[in-house]
């Protein structure tokens, strides 16, 4: 992602209170959604979060049952982030 909008959307995250930012995956943001009557998210690239998952030390098939349950299995509010999958992991 380009470096300015990057800081777009984080700033965007820390300015509008309902925004939910996973903490250390900023280099894992796509952008953010929006819809009529929805909140905005910010949305994560899947392959991207596996990847830093797997280089924190994290097996393939561990990364993955990390992320399913604790990231994208987490529903903290209408802000929850979302993911974005783009073919194969």
């Amino acid at each position: 992602m380009n470096e300015d909008i990057l800081k777009f959307v984080i700033g965007l995250a820390e300015s509008e209170e309902a925004m939910i930012k996973m903490d250390g995956y900023d280099d894992c943001i796509l952008g953010v959604i929006k819809g009529a009557g929805q909140e905005t998210k910010i949305c994560y690239d899947v392959n991207l979060v596996i990847k830093r998952l797997m280089a924190d030390g994290l097996s393939e098939d561990e990364a993955l049952e990390f992320f399913e349950y604790n990231q994208m299995g987490a529903y903290v509010g209408e802000s929850t982030p979302v993911f974005l999958f783009r073919g194969d992991i």
